[in-house]
C-alpha cells in the first residue's frame, strides 16, 4: 500500500529513458545543461525528489526550478537553453 509520502524508485527521464536517484546530476554540479534541468524537473514530477529536496540538494531557488518547469512545459527540453532564454522569454 502506497502512503502519501512514498517516493518513486524510478520515474522516465525527459529523454524517455528510465532515470533513479542514482542517475540524476550530482548535488555539486557547477554546469547546468538542458538535459540536467531537464533531469531534475522530471524527478520532480515524478516523484523521485520532493521539489524542496531538489532545491535543496542543488542549492537553487523557488524561482530558478519554477522557470525551469514553466520553459519545459513550454518548449520542451530545448527551451532549458540558457543561450536561448531571451527569444523563448520573450
Amino acid at each position: 500500500m502506497l502512503t502519501q509520502n512514498a517516493k518513486s524508485a524510478a520515474v522516465i527521464g525527459p529523454d524517455g529513458k528510465t532515470l533513479t536517484l542514482a542517475d540524476l546530476p550530482s548535488p555539486d554540479i557547477k554546469r547546468w545543461v538542458t538535459r540536467r534541468k531537464a533531469e531534475v524537473v522530471a524527478a520532480v514530477r515524478g516523484d523521485l525528489l520532493t521539489r524542496e529536496e531538489a532545491l535543496a540538494r542543488y542549492k537553487i531557488s523557488s524561482e530558478e526550478y519554477e522557470g525551469w518547469e514553466a520553459l519545459y512545459d513550454r518548449f520542451g527540453v530545448k527551451g532549458l537553453r540558457t543561450t536561448r532564454l531571451q527569444n523563448y522569454r520573450a
